[in-house]
């Protein structure tokens, strides 16, 4: 027998990737519904609170009222279900005592603490009743509301992505893997969602900004999570496999129905809230898709050995 075919027969077949008497690698996240719902929110505010701008400046009340309300109501909603996740409202509260550059979830913090007062003030501006309007405060209020508005706008981005940094800064393969993308993926699902509240709530004479916004952040959702689906490797069966899959998928159907009825159903009041209204719940589950993913990627260890594989072989230069 020649050497070679020793060689073959000798070779040590590749291992399974079993863990530790069937114990997960990693632990899953301890994380319930109310993070991913989390991430909606906040990114829906984000999204309405840079159209409300956009609606202030260019003279359109309606949509600007809408917005500026969606963004605040969205936020509420959104510190709501951060703090009921974390169990007791101090631990919010002791995330403030520090300020640390290198901890996404440091940053984070301190991005939400610098929107929510220019999203709050705008967001009260029009909800003051008029009878209040005539007196100081109520005066006072909405003359600060239009430079809160733009301080809020200008933060918004950072809202929309910073939950993308948090989670692909964890040891989650399908999360960790995905750090180039999933800013895209909620930067564009934030807008999308913002856009489709403007629909939904705006006349068709002043939703224009509205469409434009949704349709543009659909694309950039859309393309961002296509890539997803291609180029993480092994990981990019986290996403494309079981619940999260679907979730998925049905994202994108809505997604791109909500985009197509924006641009096609522009005249219509009907279509333009269905449309809206797809964009909202395509957001919404492109949040909870993401999650999924990143959870069941935890509980098979062949999403953690295969990627760390790979790193070793190519810093080793084989």
């Amino acid at each position: 027998m020649t050497g070679r075919g020793m060689a073959e027969q000798v070779a040590v077949p590749r291992a399974e990737f079993r863990s530790y008497y069937g114990r997960p690698v990693l632990k899953p996240p301890v994380w319930e519904w109310k993070i991913p719902a989390y991430l909606f929110t906040g990114g829906l505010s984000a999204g309405s609170a840079m159209l409300g701008a956009g609606a202030d400046l260019t003279g359109r009340p309606v949509l600007r009222k809408a917005s500026r309300a969606g963004a605040l109501g969205a936020l509420v909603a959104s510190m709501y279900l951060l703090v009921a996740d974390l169990g007791r409202p101090e631990r919010f509260l002791h995330m403030l005592r520090v300020a640390k550059p290198s901890s996404p979830m440091s940053v984070g913090t301190w991005i939400l603490v610098a929107y929510g007062p220019g999203a709050g003030l705008a967001g009260m501006a029009e909800l003051v009743p008029k009878r209040w309007q005539r007196t100081l405060p109520g005066r006072l209020v909405r003359w600060a509301a239009r430079p809160a508005g733009w301080s809020a706008a200008a933060i918004a981005p950072g809202v929309a992505s910073y939950t993308a940094v948090l989670l692909s800064q964890t040891a989650v393969p399908a999360w960790h893997e995905a750090h180039r993308q999933l800013p895209f993926v909620f930067t564009g699902s934030a807008a999308a969602s913002g856009g489709g509240l403007g629909m939904v709530c705006a006349p068709v004479s002043e939703a224009g900004p509205a469409r434009r916004l949704a349709v543009l952040g659909a694309a950039a959702e859309l393309v961002a999570s296509k890539v997803i689906d291609q180029r993480l490797g092994l990981v990019s069966q986290a996403y494309t496999t079981g619940k999260a899959h679907r979730l998925r998928k049905w994202s994108e159907y809505l997604t791109l129905g909500g985009a197509v009825g924006a641009v096609a159903g522009r005249r219509s009041r009907a279509v333009q809230v269905v449309s809206g209204l797809a964009l909202l719940a395509g957001s919404a589950l492109q949040r909870f898709g993401v999650f999924e993913a990143g959870v069941e990627s935890t509980k098979d260890p062949k999403y953690v050995v295969v990627p760390q594989r790979a790193r070793v072989s190519r810093a080793i230069g084989r």
